[in-house]
């Protein structure tokens, strides 16, 4: 397998595949959507909530927080987690800009 060549390409080409990618897996949306309902740090329950093993909770939690879509702080032996509203918001406007592009009239395509 090749490498994906990233460097080829803008950052922000880079930057929206990187948030393009936090929705390219149910699990990830799935703790996305459970942080904004509970809207406050959450600590463990994740297992229970969403239904899936520690290790991979674990796996996707780390994905979130690479993009720095959520953040956590350590209270005792636990992580607790909650979304980055700063960093949020930003994906919100680079996506939005993105998928806000619209084809123009002039002629068609195919």
């Amino acid at each position: 397998m090749g490498l994906a060549k990233t460097e080829m390409f803008t950052d922000l080409q880079n930057e929206i595949a990187l948030f393009a990618k936090v929705f390219g897996h149910p699990a990830r949306v799935s703790i996305l959507q459970h942080l904004f309902k509970i809207n406050t740090c959450v600590c463990g329950d994740l297992v229970n909530e969403i239904g899936l093993a520690q290790p991979t909770i674990s796996q996707h939690l780390k994905e979130l927080k690479h993009l720095g879509l959520i953040k956590g702080n350590v209270e005792g032996t636990s992580v607790c987690y909650c979304i980055d509203t700063e960093n949020w918001t930003k994906m919100k406007a680079v996506m939005h800009q993105f998928l806000d592009q619209d084809i123009s009239e002039k002629g068609s395509c195919c």
